[in-house]
């Protein structure tokens, strides 16, 4: 649940971010671009934003938002459920 919410602000800070698909950004643009975001407006502000354009003009916000998930897809891949299971014996010893 945690990473998908971490995924979702992700990808509405790639949103309303001022990166285009036509830039064909590399994994650090993305980075930079998600992280400049999240500074200037919050997490909040931009899923605000993002609401406001998907009322301004949903026909558009529909395919950037498809961009923008597939992007932080690809460049913050989700842990598969066997390293997670891995992980866990690893991360309860070290506390």
């Amino acid at each position: 649940m945690h990473q998908l919410r971490i995924t979702a602000i992700r990808s509405e800070a790639l949103f309303v971010s001022a990166l285009q698909r036509s830039d064909n950004p590399d994994a650090r643009q993305v980075q930079q671009a998600i992280a400049g975001a999240v500074r200037a407006y919050g997490g909040r502000g931009c899923a605000a934003r993002v609401a406001q354009e998907f009322g301004d003009h949903p026909e558009t916000a529909v395919v950037r938002m498809r961009w923008a998930r597939e992007v932080v897809g690809a460049t913050f891949p989700a842990p598969s459920h066997e390293a997670t299971y891995l992980l866990r014996p690893a991360l309860a010893h070290a506390g």
